[in-house]
């Protein structure tokens, strides 16, 4: 959790993760809904899926205990250099590096490297990990670089290792670790379909389960093509996703969500659809036909062989959305009033 994400941030989620996860038979016996629901608004969903994997994993090949061997840590998903490092050395007492973004500025100040890799890194870290107590002392480093030796107004008259600071000496501090060019992230226009049935159920898609977001629920939605309307794609959106739309379904812009990843911005604009009754598939099944047993939500209908559910406000909860699709899912109980 702490990987890409602020202490503060994690704490009420590791609480909460804990009580709902205790032990990893607990988290590999779970649906992977629940994994996501519990991992819902921390982003880099792809680390909620690698430890849902590596519980299976360890309970299938490693008896339900974590392995204190480091190359069969690095072979379990999501397990990389750090990760690794991490939990060998504070767990398992291995003399092991553990080089997250923290123990990167540190390193970079105190030996004044304008652009090391981390292949580098790793290397000086470990020529300082001590054979006694590693886990403290990767610790300590990585809590250094959180406290004191922070990017910005860094602390150095508190540092402990200040005499030992070459970037101090010369003057460079501010310029380690050098910040890489990023470039304007590219926008991405999304038409957004709110597709509601007449009993006033929402229509949602599952996500592919690799990929950004994978195996998340979110409402149908469609790049926008060179010279298509937004609306356009958006009831394209819908039609792909099943719905069947009333004859006069004129859409209704009901709102904007910007939303920015790492390697982009996405503006999913939002048009509310009314729908003429359930989709098409779903009309044609009998009650109950194509879905897993106990897998339906409360006032749902989720039908995973097409990864699509209809889903009132209390099902809509319980599914495991994207931040976007969430303020989304506000801007449609808005917008229900006048529509």
């Amino acid at each position: 959790m702490l990987q890409q994400t602020r202490v503060e941030t994690v704490l009420p989620y590791y609480a909460r993760w804990l009580k709902r996860f205790p032990t990893v038979a607990a988290l590999a016996d779970a649906p992977l809904d629940d994994v996501l629901k519990s991992w819902e608004g921390l982003g880099y969903y792809a680390r909620a899926r690698n430890l849902h994997r590596a519980a299976r994993l360890v309970q299938e090949r490693h008896g339900g205990s974590l392995p204190d061997d480091p190359e069969a840590l690095r072979a379990l998903p999501g397990f990389g250099e750090y990760t690794t490092g991490a939990v060998a050395s504070i767990a398992y007492g291995r003399r092991l590096p553990a080089v997250d973004g923290n123990v990167r500025r540190v390193l970079s100040r105190l030996y004044d490297l304008p652009a090391p890799t981390a292949a580098e890194l790793r290397e000086t870290a470990a020529a300082l990990v001590p054979a006694d107590r590693p886990g403290d002392f990767n610790q300590a480093l990585m809590e250094l670089g959180a406290t004191i030796c922070t990017p910005r107004s860094p602390r150095c008259a508190e540092c402990p290792v200040a005499e030992f600071c070459l970037a101090l000496a010369r003057g460079t501090v501010a310029e380690r670790p050098g910040r890489k060019r990023v470039g304007a992230l590219p926008l991405e226009i999304v038409g957004t379909a709110v597709v509601r049935d007449a009993a006033g159920r929402l229509l949602l898609v599952r996500r592919p389960a690799t990929g950004l977001l994978g195996g998340l629920w979110e409402f149908p939605g469609a790049v926008v093509g060179p010279d298509e309307a937004p609306e356009a794609a958006a009831r394209r959106a819908a039609l792909a996703a099943g719905a069947v739309l009333a004859p006069d379904a004129a859409a209704t812009a009901i709102g904007v969500v910007e939303h920015t990843f790492s390697h982009k911005r996405v503006a999913y604009r939002a048009f509310a659809f009314r729908g003429a009754g359930a989709a098409a598939a779903d009309a044609a099944e009998p009650s109950g036909a194509g879905v897993a047993p106990g897998d339906p939500v409360q006032g749902g209908g989720r039908h995973p062989a097409t990864g699509r559910t209809w889903a009132d406000e209390t099902a809509l909860a319980e599914l495991a959305l994207p931040v976007a699709q969430r303020k989304l899912a506000r801007l449609a109980a808005a917008a229900r009033p006048r529509l």
